[in-house]
């Protein structure tokens, strides 16, 4: 069973994560109905629990993903898809209900990263379609059968390729885009408020991800701190040798 899972890495935290407004809307009114889950519940109004994410790589699904769990007071089982794909083609369906079991028991919230590896639409022509059929009709059936204390949220660069019969199966479905340049001046900014000043010159780009953006500003500013203190050790070894100015 451990093999089908991802070990957790780390929490996020919700505050730290840049939105567009509309997305931060939309996900804002997710928690807002957990916030408010009694008064619904007395007029038998049930709530959202099944968000599908889907984007451009580096936006920010996964990370708001495991930020939601944690706003929520969840854990979160994000799904090893490795661990499926290696396994017997067979043992496949088999692997996900129990996935589906142990959430349902625990109340947590089942996390499909790359949805699209399970969801393909069922249209194939190889050899092993029955089988692939047969994976997405149990996924359907799961998604249908799942407790409302329970979450799914599934993340996919291709929505294109996912089954639309599976998505339809989502209340919520997010789309995360390329910031503008305003909000990834936002996202250097937080990053870079956690290092001194001396550190944060950077040559920001935009057009990026989140994450093309983080991978600059991190090889940056280790590059920064780097130069400084070999600048700071030619500095005091000339000190300690006049004779080598």
């Amino acid at each position: 069973m451990e093999k089908l899972y991802v070990p957790n890495r780390g929490h996020v935290i919700f505050e730290d994560i840049v939105f567009d407004e509309k997305l931060e809307a939309e996900i804002n009114q997710f928690l807002r109905e957990y916030e408010h889950c009694d008064i619904l519940s007395k007029y038998n109004l049930p709530l959202s629990n099944k968000l599908l994410l889907h984007g451009k790589s580096g936006c920010g699904k996964t990370m708001t993903a495991r930020a939601i769990t944690r706003k929520l007071g969840k854990k979160i089982k994000v799904i090893n898809l490795g661990g499926i794909v290696s396994s017997k083609l067979g043992e496949t369906s088999a692997n996900i209900a129990s996935a589906f079991r142990l959430v349902e028991s625990q109340e947590a919230v089942l996390f499909f990263d790359e949805f699209d590896s399970l969801g393909k639409e069922r249209d194939y022509d190889n050899t092993d379609s029955g089988e692939m059929k047969r994976v997405v009709n149990t996924m359907l059936q799961l998604i249908d059968s799942l407790p409302k204390h329970s979450i799914i949220i599934a993340a996919t660069n291709q929505i294109d390729m996912i089954d639309s019969a599976l998505i339809r199966r989502f209340e919520l479905k997010l789309e995360f885009r390329n910031p503008s340049n305003e909000l990834l001046d936002s996202f250097y900014d937080k990053l870079l408020a956690k290092y001194p000043d001396e550190y944060c010159q950077v040559d920001r780009k935009y057009n990026i991800s989140y994450a093309e953006a983080q991978d600059i500003v991190f090889t940056t500013v280790k590059d920064n701190i780097i130069v400084s203190e070999l600048s700071k050790k030619v500095k005091l070894v000339q000190e300690n040798n006049p004779c080598l100015n």
